[in-house]
């Protein structure tokens, strides 16, 4: 039988017009997706603006929903979220599917450990290859019953009914994931709960907890709560998301004459690794404006053309910058000289495996790319040239991946073809509208095929 499919291709242009002008990129995917689970979690209505309207947190939307949490439709990024307290959550009719967001998996799971009713939590044929192990032995640590697919994987059926109790977990990797779902489990554990990371992630769990009025003692490297507690509801505002902002500031920085600005950008010291690690290559980046919006501290940022160079990027900068390797990849290709990353092995359980799906694209577009098991060693060609030839770049589905090779079309002498781009609206709905309104050349089309 004869079944039609159809994907996203970009095509980057060979012409380009210089980026300038004041652009927002969408809102934050990881405070959209806490804004929702703690909201239902709340007592009294939360109002969210900036909501990102994308397929990964409108699927965390629609799980509450099944929950029994009565939410506005977004519009325009406004969403009101009825909570119904820590208790106030029912049963879902049928497993509560998730999509691509392994941000949803991981942290709803710490949130389904404490519920009374049995759950499912199930995802798209990506997702059911990444790890969850990470997250259930923890949960099992605390009196969870979690059965899950081989190795580890989803689909996850979480029973309920278990007293859950406290626990000290040391995550034995960095992850912001891992963090949140043990914190989130707190909520209903006997005790004080507390993690230690290894190295700094993003706290956008522990910023929004305390927000909602919900304790949260922190030391350097160890969250904390006391199970037992209420959330209050409140109004959050979401920044712009600085993951969606990096693809523009490396864009900026290798396109001659550039001169960007990015407003509203989250500026979370534990996400500003891609901030850091471009100033290291020698960026030209300038923060105007900080000021503190809800808690997270926000600014617009100001790029402009520069002469990178090649680096070791420094390990303690990994966990901070995780997300935003495949367009980082790019600019070290036009960077001068060797940039070598190591301790991001993490990148092997990504939407894909981003290390070597970010080599063998580079490798397509003439840049010697080596990569290692946890990490990249890549030969800067330099942006004086046009360091990317042409060739047709298959993005495994994942969006990071798709959107890092758009921004490598500024600087290739020819056309690059992009395969599988239709997950890029899971993160960025409109980017390559936004990405052609400030002079980048980017076509995006859809193409159907049959398959047998």
């Amino acid at each position: 039988m004869n079944t039609a499919t159809s994907a996203v291709i970009y095509r980057t242009q060979a012409q380009w017009a210089p980026l300038t002008g004041r652009l927002r990129v969408p809102g934050d995917k990881s405070i959209s997706h806490r804004a929702i689970m703690l909201g239902a979690l709340a007592d009294g209505v939360t109002e969210i603006s900036g909501f990102l309207q994308g397929e990964d947190s409108l699927n965390t939307l629609r799980c509450f929903r099944a929950m029994g949490v009565d939410i506005t439709e977004p519009n325009q990024g406004f969403v009101q979220v009825f909570g119904v307290g820590l208790q106030g959550l029912r049963p879902p009719a049928h497993p509560l599917y998730v999509g691509n967001s392994g941000t949803s998996m991981r942290l709803m799971a710490g949130i389904l450990a404490g519920q009374a009713f049995d759950t499912v939590l199930e995802g798209d044929a990506s997702l059911s290859r990444r790890p969850m192990r990470r997250v259930i032995e923890p949960l099992t640590q605390m009196g969870a019953v979690i059965e899950s697919a081989e190795g580890g994987r989803s689909p996850l059926t979480i029973r309920g009914g278990r007293r859950l109790k406290a626990i000290n977990y040391v995550l034995p990797m960095a992850s912001a994931q891992v963090k949140s779902c043990v914190l989130l489990a707190g909520l209903y554990a006997a005790g004080t709960t507390c993690v230690t990371e290894p190295a700094p992630t993003r706290d956008h769990t522990e910023r929004m907890l305390t927000g909602f009025g919900y304790t949260v003692h922190r030391s350097t490297a160890t969250a904390c709560v006391e199970g037992g507690g209420r959330l209050t509801s409140r109004q959050i505002e979401v920044p712009a998301d600085i993951s969606s902002a990096a693809f523009f500031m490396v864009a900026a920085s290798i396109a001659p004459e550039a001169d960007l600005t990015l407003l509203h950008v989250g500026i979370n010291p534990t996400r500003t690794g891609i901030i850091d690690i471009l100033k290291l290559m020698g960026a030209d980046i300038t923060l105007h404006n900080p000021r503190d919006v809800g808690g997270e501290p926000v600014a617009d940022i100001q790029i402009k053309s520069a002469a990178l160079q090649g680096i070791d990027i420094p390990e303690s900068l990994v966990p901070l910058a995780i997300d935003e390797f495949p367009v980082l990849f790019i600019a070290a290709a036009c960077a001068v000289g060797r940039t070598v990353l190591t301790g991001a092995e993490e990148l092997r359980v990504k939407e894909s495996d981003r290390i070597a799906v970010m080599a063998d694209g580079l490798q397509k577009l003439g840049i010697n790319a080596t990569p290692t098991f946890d990490g990249m060693v890549i030969e800067g060609q330099g942006a004086a040239a046009l360091p990317f030839g042409t060739a047709e770049i298959w993005s495994q589905g994942d969006h990071r991946i798709a959107m890092a090779f758009a921004v490598a079309g500024l600087r290739a002498h020819g056309e690059i073809t992009i395969h599988n781009c239709e997950f890029v609206e899971t993160s960025f709905p409109g980017f390559a509208a936004l990405f052609r309104g400030c002079g980048g050349g980017l076509q995006d089309t859809v193409a159907h095929e049959v398959s047998a």
